[in-house]
């Protein structure tokens, strides 16, 4: 059989031209192409009306594949981004609740201190208080007084006035000439206490056990002592009479 002189030139021009054709069927999918050659003064045509599906189908797949790595990829990232979004919020509460926690321990750390703070002044209001009333009756204690009956008398009224103990000049005065005429020394020794052995004694004419449970701190133990005397009988008379002031008769 004789060759034809164009088959080998036009079969390595149908192979390029196949190859630029399978590019093409895979780009776009092309079902079917129809190739044309014309050699010099000749004209052959070479038609395909038939192009193997196989590359159209692969491409397909490797299409499909490719979506599905995308898709993959993009659950992927949405994964990741919906676990960084939970990291965040999980942060932001703990830091809130830290926040509150802290907060919490401050205000009750402020109310402790507060607290002691109000109490401090409160002991500081209240030694000022006392150091106020010690300095009060030591002024008062420690004044000049006459040693006679009015002395005594006007002493004994600071002391009482300093313990919140009620009574006058008069009602003192009254009284102590009643039972004593004014003598510090005086002793009863015939009426009923004398009898028991607990003879009443001084000025206002104190029994001991008397003068003991009413003695008046920052005076004397001495029960003759004028001034113990008259304010440990002051004392007890205010607390059965309200005031020596009230005593008008044996007491």
């Amino acid at each position: 059989m004789p060759k034809n002189p164009f088959t080998r030139g036009h079969s390595r021009a149908l192979t390029k031209r196949h190859k630029i054709a399978v590019a093409g069927v895979a780009t776009l999918g092309a079902a079917a192409v129809v190739f044309s050659a014309v050699p010099g003064n000749a004209e052959t045509t070479t038609s395909e009306a038939t192009v193997s599906s196989a590359p159209v189908k692969y491409s397909s797949e490797q299409l499909k594949s490719r979506q599905a790595d995308v898709s993959e990829q993009l659950a992927a990232k949405a994964l990741q981004s919906k676990a960084a979004a939970e990291a965040k919020a999980a942060k932001a509460h703990a830091e809130a609740k830290a926040k509150a926690k802290a907060a919490a321990a401050a205000k009750k750390k402020a109310a402790h201190a507060a607290a002691a703070k109000k109490a401090a002044q409160a002991r500081k209001a209240k030694e000022a208080s006392r150091a106020a009333h010690r300095a009060k009756l030591k002024a008062a204690t420690h004044k000049s007084y006459a040693n006679n009956l009015d002395g005594w008398i006007k002493e004994s009224l600071d002391i009482m006035k300093a313990k919140g103990i009620p009574g006058s000049y008069n009602g003192l005065h009254r009284n102590i000439i009643r039972e004593s005429s004014g003598n510090p020394n005086a002793i009863n020794n015939w009426d009923i206490n004398a009898i028991n052995g607990i003879p009443s004694k001084g000025l206002l004419q104190v029994i001991p056990p008397t003068f003991k449970a009413y003695h008046v701190p920052g005076t004397s133990w001495n029960i003759y002592d004028p001034v113990a005397n008259i304010t440990a009988a002051a004392n007890y008379a205010a607390d059965r009479y309200g005031s020596m002031d009230n005593v008008n008769s044996a007491y």
